[in-house]
């Protein structure tokens, strides 16, 4: 995207909204990670094992909902 038409403020909004998604992304590959590293115990095959499948979607719900706890916490102080 091209900034040098931006006033200050729209840049400043820009740079927000880019800092933003570069962290959601960060948050992503975390949850990737993290829950990829506890619940796939072996070589995938074509598709996840229903035991896969359920600590999967547990996983990345339970750090979904920490992370915006604590998002929670550090914006309220």
């Amino acid at each position: 995207m091209d900034t040098s038409g931006l006033n200050s403020a729209q840049l400043q909004n820009f740079v927000e909204e880019q800092k933003a998604a570069a962290a959601t992304a960060q948050v992503l590959a975390n949850i990737t990670s993290v829950c990829w590293d506890k619940c796939i115990t072996g070589t995938p095959g074509g598709k996840f094992s229903s035991s896969e499948s359920s600590c999967l979607t547990n996983c990345a719900r339970r750090y979904a909902d920490m992370v915006m706890s604590i998002n929670s916490s550090v914006q309220q102080n």
